[in-house]
Order: structure tokens, then C-alpha cells, then sequence
């Protein structure tokens, strides 16, 4: 609720998830079958191949196989967390109440299926490997979501991520705990200073962080990889801790006027100063989203999917399947506890009231993704290796992991298919949920004008249209085309006197003067403490008694919160939010954007 992170185009984000999606079940598929082809040996032989490297008398070797699981993964485990880190920091779980539900979630999810397992095999060398339907495969578990593509899935997507990552951290606990044998003391505790110095490096200069975070970011790697613990964990805590932040308007000036700079005097020095600035002023989060998740999804991704779901499935095994606790173990407790799991105590944090979901996000949603949960392929092949020392049980449990991950595939495509022909989800925010009413609105154009555009907005957020002057050459360009309404969404979190400023502007307004005193209080953002809003009040020709009188009104509050009521069931939580001829518009809000939509948005025609 800090205000809006810039966003790609929702249509080409959902075409890139959809094709990295399908990458990864083709490379898929080549793996089962170079598995059970005629080269099946090729196979095994290919990814036991060692890599090694050698310092002097320091030798360091993996296969190349563990260096796509426990090296290239890491980048996937730090894309995942740094996506987690700002959805809790800037993004829709910045409200505790729901983030507690997918952690809380997590934890069943991640008890309930040992325990089934448990069930199944209570005892024997089998009873080891309970470890094994723990954990859920995030790689996978997005995958099928894209490809699935139930209706409106970007909430149950924050869900689930969350719930990916908090599920990962449990497993990769149970790893260090339970499955290693060679845990080492000294370099864990070189990997807690790791840690520690990655808190700090913040504080350095903004030209040596990036830097200073590779070279952490790798020790701290090497360290866990020593200590005997996983070392994709290194990628997660690594994206824990960097920081997240909203653009700052003091950083976008800074970098408009190195820009303009530039643009008067071409120059190499103005030219890196522009590129450092604008670098800046975007957080060192989103950069690198953006910068590496694309080779995650069609680079790191679909090697890990070849690598890993090579499964032999010749007919001798197959039978000795069918008939094995171990791998109805495996089924039952990937499959039923993880379903089972995540949705009773999804269920029981909104009965108690402990926790809520999003708008737009039921329990029939969460259910879908409860049981795509149940993906179990990189950590609980994993574990196998660790688990099971007799080469015909690995076999067996990873012929379970295999089979629980095609039914929870199915299992979740009929759920959602089913739910949302039962009861189609809502597009949450997708449109106005009230029309603007010329007798209640603050608006500016004529009151039939063809096309209309709703901020909603408070007037401390530095990048709200009228504060940057957006609106400004928008209605400049539309001309009598265009009526603009102004509604709040007073965020008081992040902007502590939006409220006492939105109760001004009302005020105001029974005297004539609402976008006066809102221009007036844009231009002076940071003095916005009511001895300024008075004088503000009487500059643009307020009678300062009435105003008085009416600032602290119930109908002036009821006004406002009449708004943030609205702004509250649409879900949005930031701002600016902009509606063009009723429909949210989603991406960037400067001019020329605004303009391209309420263009697209005439050509179109009405619906």
C-alpha cells in the first residue's frame, strides 16, 4: 500500500509465463522419454558427469546434474523470493491478516503429508523417507498454473508463491536436519556472518552494492554448500534481504535533471550519470526481476525439468508400483495431505477470523492450488538420493513422486474447471464498481463527454497524475472529449496526512474550491500539517470559518470515506489507480500511456 511498482504489460506477462510454461513441459517430456529410450544409459551418464575445479591443492567437483539442481536453482529460489520479498514489503500482502493464511497454509502442508506417509509406512528403512512429500515443486507448481489458466489467477499466483517459499524454507530445514550426515559447524557459521554482512551492505555506496551482493552472494553459497545444508537456500535468504522500495519522487527528479542535463549537452560523463540515475530510482528488487527472470523461465527452468525428470518406467517397475507402501506413500501423501493441508487450514484462519484472503481469492481457488501443490519433483528427488539407499525402492518412490505429480496436474485442472463453471471467479478491480455521478464527483470536461477517466489518489502521493502534471497534457490533448473525476484512496500508511488532506479538499469543495486547494496542496507536498492546510485554504479564496466547520464534519468524513469504501472492495491498494471508460487501466500512467488507452479505448467502442 505504498503506492505502484511499475508493471510490464499484463498481456505480454501473461504470454511470457504461459510460453516459459510450455518449455518446461516439453524439456519434460524429453526427459521421460530419453530415460526410457534406447539410450537410457546416455542419460544417467550425461548428468553424473563430473565438473570440477581445481585451485592449487583445493579441488572442488559436482555432477553436472547437482549443478543444475543446487547451483542454477539458486537463481530460481532468489527470483521466487525477491517476487515474495516485495509482495510483503509494497504489494498485497503487505496486510499481515493475509499474509498469515499461505504461511500458516505452508506449515499443514508441509506436516500433514509426512504424517499420511507415515501411515502408509510406519516403520522399516522405508519410514526415512518421509521427507519426500514435503516439499512442492515451485518450478513446476507456476508452470502448471500458466498452463492450466484458470480465470484471474494473479492472487492465487501471490498465494501460492508464498506458500512455495515458505514450503521450500521447511524443506530445506528437514534437509539440514534430518538428511544430512556431514553437517559442519564451521562454515555455518561463516554463512550467519555472510548473512549479517548482506544486512549491512545497504549502507554502502549505491556504485558498490551490486557488486558487493554478487561476491556475498556467492560465498555465502560455497558456505552452505560446505556446511552440508542446501545451498539454494543461499538464493532465498539472499532475496529476503535485499531491499524493496516504491519509486521516490526526490530519486525520479534527480534522474529527470541529469537527463535534462544530457539532452542540452550530450556527453559520455552525462550519459553514465543518466543511466546510474535512472538505475536508482528504480529498486534494486525490481531490477532484478526484470532483468533475470526471463533466463530463469527459458534458460534455468527447463535444464532443471530435463535434468530431474528422467524417471525409467520399464514394466517390471511399474508393477512392483502398483503394489509398494512406499509408493502409495508417496502418492497419498503428496496428493491427499497436501489438498487436504493447505486448504483446512486456509479454512480455519478465515473461520477463526486469524487470517482473511484477498478479494477475489475463495476457497475453492485455494483448493485448485492445494492440489497443484502436490507437484513433487526437485527437493523430494532429492531426498530420495539422501532417503533410500537400496536402488530398487529409490526407483519405486520416484515412480510415486512421478505419479502424484500427474494426478495433482489433473486434480487441479478439474477443480478449477469445475469451480469455475459452478461459480465463475469475479475480475476483482476490473471495472468500476460504482458509474460517476456529475451531482457527487469532482469532475473537470463536460459531463456527456465520450470518454472518462477516474484516478483514484491522495494527495501526498508524489507520482498521483496531478502532482506530476499527467492530467494536465492529457486533457490538454483530448480537449471537451475528455471528463476527469478525482476520487480518494487516502493510504495512511505510507502517506500519514492523505486523510487530514483529503477532508481539506472536501471541504473546500462546498465552497467551490476542491481542485484549487488539491492543486495547491499538490504543489506542496511535504508541508501538509493543518496549520499549512489552513493557509492554504485561505489563499485560494476559502472562508476559513465555514472551512473550519466543515473540515470536521461527519458528512466531509463520510465523503471521503465513502471513496476508500469503493477503492477497498475493488482491492486497490495503491496509487495512483486509473479507470478509463470503466475499466482499470494497468501499466504505466504518464501521459502518453494514458493516452494510447483512452484512444484504444474509443476505437473499441462501447462494450
Amino acid at each position: 500500500m505504498r503506492g505502484s511498482r511499475l508493471s510490464r504489460d499484463p498481456t505480454a506477462k501473461r504470454f511470457g509465463e504461459n510460453a516459459a510454461a510450455a518449455l518446461l513441459l516439453i524439456f519434460t517430456i524429453v526427459a521421460i522419454v530419453w530415460a526410457n529410450s534406447p539410450w537410457a544409459q546416455t542419460y544417467s551418464e550425461f548428468w553424473d558427469t563430473p565438473v570440477g575445479l581445481s585451485v592449487g591443492a583445493v579441488h572442488g567437483e559436482l555432477t553436472v546434474k547437482e549443478l543444475v539442481n543446487d547451483g542454477l536453482m539458486a537463481f530460481f529460489f532468489f527470483i521466487v523470493g525477491l517476487e515474495v520479498k516485495a509482495q510483503f514489503t509494497i504489494g498485497e500482502l503487505t496486510e499481515r491478516s493475509r499474509a498469515l493464511v499461505p504461511v500458516v497454509a505452508a506449515i499443514a502442508g508441509l506436516t500433514l503429508p509426512a504424517l499420511i506417509f507415515l501411515l502408509f509406512n510406519p516403520s522399516g528403512d522405508d519410514a526415512s523417507a518421509w521427507g519426500v512429500v514435503i516439499s512442492t515443486d515451485t518450478a513446476f507448481l507456476v508452470g502448471a498454473l500458466a498452463i492450466i489458466s484458470p480465470k484471474y489467477p494473479a492472487r492465487l499466483r501471490t498465494f501460492l508463491l508464498t506458500l512455495a517459499v515458505v514450503d521450500d524454507v521447511g524443506a530445506l530445514a528437514a534437509i539440514a536436519l534430518f538428511y544430512s550426515d556431514r553437517v559442519r559447524v564451521v562454515p555455518l557459521l561463516i554463512a550467519v556472518v555472510l548473512l549479517v554482512a548482506l544486512v549491512g551492505v545497504r549502507y554502502l555506496p549505491p556504485a558498490t552494492r551490486g557488486f558487493a551482493y554478487s561476491v556475498l552472494a556467492v560465498a555465502l553459497w560455497l558456505a552452505l554448500f560446505a556446511g552440508g545444508v542446501h545451498p539454494t537456500l543461499a538464493g532465498v535468504a539472499v532475496a529476503l534481504l535485499i531491499p524493496v522500495f516504491t519509486p521516490e519522487r526526490q530519486r525520479v527528479e534527480a534522474a529527470v535533471e541529469v537527463i535534462q542535463a544530457f539532452r542540452q549537452s550530450p556527453n559520455s560523463q552525462y550519459a553514465r550519470a543518466a543511466t546510474r540515475s535512472l538505475r536508482d530510482s528504480i529498486s534494486i528488487n525490481e531490477r532484478l526481476v526484470t532483468g533475470f527472470g526471463p533466463y530463469v523461465s527459458f534458460g534455468v527452468l527447463p535444464l532443471f525439468a530435463l535434468a530431474n525428470a528422467g524417471v525409467r518406467l520399464d514394466t517390471d517397475t511399474v508393477l512392483a508400483a502398483a503394489g509398494s507402501a512406499l509408493t502409495w506413500g508417496v502418492v497419498a501423501g503428496l496428493v491427499v495431505g497436501k489438498l487436504v493441508g493447505i486448504t483446512a487450514a486456509t479454512w480455519l484462519m478465515q473461520r477463526t477470523g486469524l487470517g482473511r484472503l484477498a478479494p477475489g481469492l475463495t476457497l475453492r481457488r485455494v483448493a485448485g492450488g492445494a492440489a497443484l501443490s502436490g507437484i513433487g519433483f526437485t527437493i523430494s528427488l532429492f531426498i530420495i538420493d539422501l532417503a533410500i539407499k537400496d536402488p530398487r525402492s529409490a526407483d519405486l518412490a520416484r515412480v510415486g513422486v512421478l505419479a502424484a505429480s500427474v494426478i495433482a496436474v489433473v486434480l487441479g485442472w478439474a477443480i478449477f474447471r469445475l469451480t469455475d463453471w459452478l461459480s465463475p471467479p469475479v475480475a476483482v478491480g476490473l471495472k468500476l464498481v460504482r458509474e460517476v455521478d456529475p451531482a457527487r464527483d469532482h469532475m473537470r470536461g463536460p459531463v456527456d463527454a465520450p470518454l472518462t477517466l477516474v484516478e483514484y489518489g491522495d494527495f501526498e502521493c508524489p507520482f498521483c497524475s496531478r502532482a506530476t502534471g499527467s492530467i494536465d497534457e492529457v486533457r490538454a490533448h483530448f480537449g471537451d472529449q475528455l471528463r476527469y473525476v478525482w476520487r480518494h484512496l487516502p493510504l495512511e500508511r505510507p502517506h500519514p496526512r492523505a486523510m487530514d488532506a483529503a477532508r481539506a479538499s472536501e471541504a473546500a469543495a462546498l465552497q467551490g474550491k476542491f481542485f484549487d486547494m488539491g492543486t495547491m496542496m499538490f504543489q506542496f507536498q511535504d508541508y501538509l500539517e493543518w496549520q499549512h492546510i489552513y493557509r492554504y485554504a485561505d489563499q485560494v479564496g476559502c472562508d476559513i470559518t465555514k472551512f473550519d466547520e466543515d473540515v470536521h464534519s461527519a458528512r466531509v468524513l463520510h465523503r471521503v470515506d465513502d471513496d476508500a469504501q469503493d477503492a477497498e472492495l475493488m482491492d486497490l491498494n495503491s496509487t495512483p489507480t486509473f479507470f478509463v471508460n470503466g475499466i482499470r487501466h494497468r501499466g504505466p500512467w504518464d501521459s502518453a500511456s494514458l493516452i494510447r488507452a483512452l484512444e484504444a479505448s474509443r476505437a473499441s467502442g462501447p462494450d
